[in-house]
């Protein structure tokens, strides 16, 4: 069975910096594209950033320059390093390929 599983969240402070990581079983992960998105309450679901089975990243205007997201396909994981964090970036935040997703990390930015 294909499954996602996010972890790495919490609360930082704004300027701080988290890694969350995916990874995935069931599926050859190597050849995924794969997208994180985040969640805030009562807000749409937010596309943050993606790396395609290239390695090429594309990222949303509002983390450009502040978040990175790498992979290792030997080890079915895909990373989200998150720094200068703001409090705007709280959110539940998901990896998803194609319809797959995890059950989300949190991350909360507060003083």
């Amino acid at each position: 069975q294909e499954h996602l599983v996010e972890s790495g969240g919490g609360l930082v402070q704004p300027g701080g910096s988290l890694r969350l990581s995916c990874v995935a079983s069931g599926f050859t992960f190597g050849r995924s594209f794969v997208t994180w998105v985040r969640q805030a309450p009562g807000k749409y679901r937010e596309f943050v950033g993606a790396i395609e089975r290239s390695g090429d990243t594309r990222y949303a205007g509002s983390v450009q320059g502040r978040f990175t997201i790498s992979r290792d396909n030997a080890i079915n994981t895909v990373w989200l390093q998150m720094n200068r964090l703001k409090p705007e970036d709280t959110a539940l935040y998901f990896c998803q390929v194609g319809d797959i997703r995890g059950q989300g990390t949190q991350v909360t930015v507060s003083s």
